[in-house]
């Protein structure tokens, strides 16, 4: 996935709608596509600016997440439990089964090693 415009760029698009110019003109002043002035302008009417949404998929949503609570109290039991240990527990205990990796992660993003 490419990255988005700079908020310089952005800035100066939304100063343009500001001042009168329609979102296809001031695409075009920015050498940007008439589309993405359409969709930008569409932006900078509804929202008020024209941040980038954020990218990739949102946090905290995967399947790991619902059992975060059971995890960090099994890992605070017993701090030496390996990601073995911890994906068998979690499947006899709640029936979930994932890849060892999903659970690595979110004990990652909780500051375990």
């Amino acid at each position: 996935m490419s990255a988005p415009f700079p908020p310089a760029l952005r800035t100066r698009f939304q100063r343009y709608i500001e001042e009168g110019l329609s979102g296809r003109a001031a695409a075009l002043r920015l050498k940007l596509s008439p589309s993405t002035g359409a969709l930008w302008t569409r932006w900078v009417m509804t929202k008020g600016h024209a941040e980038p949404a954020p990218q990739g998929p949102p946090r905290g949503k995967g399947k790991p997440a619902p059992h975060q609570a059971f995890l960090e109290e099994l890992v605070a039991q017993d701090p030496d439990i390996t990601l073995f240990e911890l994906w068998d527990a979690l499947a006899d205990a709640e029936g979930m089964r994932m890849h060892y990796s999903s659970i690595a992660n979110l004990l990652s993003r909780l500051g375990f090693t």
